[in-house]
């Protein structure tokens, strides 16, 4: 069975910064692949990457060993890619409900017109989705939720909410972009029960900066410093890799070229 999503010398660059130098990076069926780094090593960008929404200058992005010749979040969303955003990225005048009917839309059928004006095929998409969406939030505990608006729950709830939105859409790969920010030790031993029991019907991508939750629920670990893959392997691998140690210690790692002038906590925005 071929990895669902492959990157292979993929280089990114903005103005005369380099964001990712000729990064290579598979996710196979079923598993859960981490990605971790420095701040300013080029995690956000290789998700931006991943999903569609920044296009290398250099190296291509595959999905089932097709490659994407211009990659779009739409096209890989209609693939079955789902991605949580760092900052939840819920709209705060809309319900719960509602916002996780937004994740549930690449199954409606009915077109635009037949949805703005209610008719037919759309307004029986609209329920459909309204259960689809409820039963997501079920999953995930927060049902009772479901008729309020964001800005007024607690943030794990929030985050929850925001989990649902991109599990509604029943993905085959769901990018998690720092989905342990902000949460107790008990939501997060939740969050990695969750996170293995996704994979018997998804993979999972994870960038994360609590090194428990990504050594205790991946399978591989991919690690980024200045750009470059330092390593790839399991868990136990990377956590022994001198590569690794030295990268987030702050020493030069040969590999990766000269170091930033702001040190190994360097956070050049874009680029993180």
């Amino acid at each position: 069975m071929p990895d669902l999503l492959t990157l292979d010398g993929v280089t990114v660059t903005f103005g005369g910064l380099t964001a990712l130098r000729d990064v290579a990076l598979r996710v196979g069926p079923h598993e859960v692949l981490g990605v971790i780094g420095p701040n300013g090593a080029g995690k956000t960008t290789l998700f931006n990457v991943a999903c569609g929404f920044v296009v290398p200058d250099r190296g291509q992005v595959s999905w089932e060993g097709r490659t994407l010749a211009k990659v779009r979040p739409h096209d890989l969303a209609g693939l079955g890619l789902a991605r949580t955003m760092q900052g939840l990225g819920l709209f705060d005048r809309v319900t719960v409900l509602e916002n996780v009917m937004v994740g549930a839309d690449r199954h409606a059928r009915a077109g635009f017109l037949a949805s703005l004006l209610g008719l037919g095929r759309a307004s029986r998409d609209e329920r459909a989705l309204r259960e689809r969406a409820r039963a997501a939030l079920a999953d995930l505990g927060v049902e009772a939720y479901a008729d309020r608006y964001p800005p007024s729950l607690p943030y794990p709830v929030r985050k929850r909410v925001a989990l649902a939105r991109a599990l509604v859409a029943e993905p085959r790969l769901l990018l998690l972009d720092e989905p342990a920010s902000g949460l107790s030790a008990d939501d997060l031993d939740e969050l990695a029960a969750l996170v293995r029991g996704l994979t018997d019907r998804m993979s999972v991508m994870l960038v994360e900066h609590h090194m428990d939750l990504v050594m205790s629920v991946c399978d591989r670990i991919t690690v980024l410093d200045f750009g470059r893959v330092i390593a790839d392997g399991t868990p136990a691998q990377v956590r022994e890799d001198p590569a690794v140690l030295a990268a987030y210690l702050g020493d030069t790692v040969a590999a990766t070229g000269p170091a930033s002038p702001d040190g190994p906590d360097r956070d050049p925005g874009t680029v993180a």
